[in-house]
């Protein structure tokens, strides 16, 4: 029985010891807010990730309600052509690009991350991309990251940043 009392504490005292990493934050910069502000930039929530790789993939299977589905109700997207606002304009440009260009992305890395800003958890995937674009001219590479905000399981904001070639 004494040796019961012993082991029973000595459990006890290792649990109490020991932090739960669900708590751990692991910061890996930091983002300056439109005041100045800085605010750390920390790995973010993996299954965000899961969003942003099936928004692509329905891009690569030119699947528009797929898109529609994943698309925010406000969402905006950021490009160097300018902005879209509503994922009506989002669908109605995809439908007439895609029969024009056949665009494709090739995946090189997606990275987690969230921030709090306002109180709010601010969760986004970065992402680097190869797209490849088949007009009647030939094929065209371009080189892409995005930056896309995810809320609620759908695609509420993103930035396209992109050069011209490959990464080859």
């Amino acid at each position: 029985m004494k040796n019961l009392f012993y082991i029973t504490l000595s459990i006890l005292a290792v649990s109490c010891c020991n932090e739960s990493k669900k708590n751990d934050v692991t910061k890996i910069g930091y983002e300056i807010l439109e005041n100045g502000e800085r605010v750390s930039l920390n790995a973010g929530d993996l299954s965000i990730i899961e969003v942003w790789e099936k928004y692509l993939d329905a891009h690569n299977n030119k699947d528009l309600q797929a898109i529609k589905n994943l698309n925010h109700k406000n969402i905006m997207i950021m490009t160097p052509g300018g902005e879209i606002n509503s994922s009506e304009k989002h669908i109605e440009f995809l439908s007439t690009w895609f029969k024009q260009n056949n665009p494709n992305w090739k995946t090189y890395y997606m990275i987690s991350n969230e921030l709090i800003e306002k109180d709010t958890l601010k969760q986004y995937v970065t992402s680097c991309h190869e797209l490849t674009l088949t007009t009647d001219s030939g094929q065209i590479k371009i080189s892409q990251i995005h930056d896309a905000w995810i809320v609620d399981g759908k695609v509420k904001k993103f930035y396209v940043y992109e050069k011209p070639g490959g990464f080859n």
